[in-house]
């Protein structure tokens, strides 16, 4: 299969409909999850969607949904300071939920069992008014806080016309196990690929691993919503530089030696017959080295 039609349908595997299963859930809970808000804080806060959904990065082996919950610049409903924000939001979702506190979010799973729903709710205060840029509550910093801006991130990306390439770079993220952040990834896909001259997908992908892999002590991103006060050298730093040059040679050499499915898998899916006789050969023989591309 010629690499750009591989890579196509690698993508189209991944893909999540709005009628998918997964997103169903998603769309359930968040419902759920609003109503809840609703009930505790009224029409005060701007709730809406956020991440990879709104995005429209998602895959099916990395999808999220942040459910973004800021309240007006004069709002004290749910507290006076940031953290007194973040902390009531916490107590209202603890009454049905398992909260797992993040850095600036706070990830849903079920009660019982500690299913994960999927979904980070992100609570925030503007700036100004009731809309534009806005604060969210750091756990960890001096400051204890962080000027974003949820359209701003949106844009950027949905915008860039490289969502093929932030997907698929996205999923080589979650294969390889390299464990970069990844809105640092979408930023560097970004970066790296706009403007780049070369047409095909399969080639924008070889551009990218190759300027990380001879580039990387040069690499650094900008958060777009604030450049100058969001330092994200902390993550992008030197031991991740190094990974991402020697992750991004090894994936080069994969495909030179043999051919795509090396990094992200079989383009078909495996009929029932294969699997028995591929067990029936494995058994015969002493197994060799697992893919890295297997989970």
């Amino acid at each position: 299969m010629e690499p750009n039609e591989y890579l196509k349908t690698i993508l189209g595997k991944q893909s999540l409909g709005n009628d998918s299963p997964e997103v169903l859930a998603m769309a359930r809970e968040r419902h759920a999850v609003e109503t809840l808000l609703r009930d505790r804080y009224g029409d005060s806060p701007k709730i809406r969607y956020g991440g990879s959904r709104a995005k429209g990065t998602m895959v099916r082996e990395s999808y999220d949904l942040d459910i973004i919950c800021y309240f007006g610049h004069e709002d004290n409903d749910a507290g006076d300071s940031l953290e007194a924000i973040y902390n009531d939001v916490r107590k209202c979702l603890e009454s049905k939920y398992a909260v797992q506190p993040k850095t600036s979010a706070l990830r849903l799973q079920k009660r019982d069992d500690r299913t994960d729903f999927h979904i980070d709710v992100v609570p925030g205060r503007f700036v100004d008014g009731d809309g534009g840029d806005a604060f969210l509550y750091q756990a960890a910093g001096p400051e204890k806080r962080l000027k974003t801006n949820l359209q701003v991130h949106i844009d950027h990306i949905r915008n860039s016309g490289l969502i093929d390439e932030v997907k698929l770079v996205k999923l080589w993220n979650i294969r390889w196990g390299l464990g970069l952040k990844t809105f640092i990834l979408e930023l560097l896909v970004i970066k790296l690929l706009k403007g780049a001259r070369a047409k095909g997908l399969a080639d924008r992908l070889v551009n990218l691993w190759e300027q990380l892999k001879d580039n990387a002590n040069d690499l650094s991103v900008e958060d777009p919503a604030n450049p100058t006060g969001n330092d994200l050298s902390e993550i992008l730093n030197e031991k991740m530089k190094r990974t991402l040059s020697s992750l991004a040679s090894r994936t080069l050499n994969s495909i030179e030696q043999q051919g795509w499915e090396s990094v992200f898998g079989p383009a078909k899916e495996v009929s029932d017959q294969e699997k028995v006789a591929a067990i029936e050969v494995l058994t015969s023989r002493r197994p060799a080295a697992p893919k890295l591309w297997c989970p």
